[in-house]
């Protein structure tokens, strides 16, 4: 059973990039086959509706949430939502995330955008008929510092998260 964790953050010293990574160490550790997509990597066009969805980019995209079983989303919260990015690779692999489990791994300025994420959940659980995991990682710029996650339980929940991603998806599987 593959998962897929998904870097959604374009910025070079991204924070949710971290929550990332880990949550891709806790499934790895745990056996599971993930693989990683860093959206700075995997530069998506535009979604316009048209010439996008022929990209070469779009079909890896699209190769990388087909295959998955779990899904870890670590998104930037900007203007009380996740970022641009990770809805525009949405946009662009439309029906591959049918049935996925979603979990979602947010880092935020502040505290007051705690409910932010609910805008693109309840997308993907009606548009998608997504299970979205219930406990959500939400930190703040206060739970890291340089490189590291340094709030011990930020990276403990965002450990428990990859892998309650991945046993819900293996508990539908049979």
């Amino acid at each position: 059973m593959n998962h897929l964790v998904i870097s959604a953050s374009l910025n070079p010293e991204s924070n949710s990039r971290l929550l990332a990574r880990a949550a891709e160490r806790a499934l790895a550790a745990a056996g599971y086959a993930v693989a990683f997509a860093d959206l700075r990597e995997l530069a998506l066009p535009p979604c316009d509706g048209a010439a996008a969805y022929s990209h070469p980019h779009t079909a890896r995209a699209r190769e990388l949430v087909t295959a998955a079983a779990g899904i870890v989303i670590a998104t930037p919260v900007y203007n009380y939502d996740a970022n641009a990015s990770v809805k525009n690779l949405i946009e662009l692999t439309g029906r591959a995330w049918e049935n996925k489990i979603v979990g979602f791994a947010c880092a935020a300025g502040g505290t007051t955008s705690y409910m932010s994420i609910m805008g693109l959940a309840n997308s993907l659980m009606l548009d998608f008929r997504c299970t979205v995991v219930p406990r959500f990682v939400y930190a703040t710029e206060a739970d890291f510092a340089g490189d590291a996650i340094t709030n011990a339980l930020i990276a403990q929940r965002t450990e428990e998260l990859a892998l309650s991603v991945a046993r819900y998806a293996q508990a539908l599987q049979n």
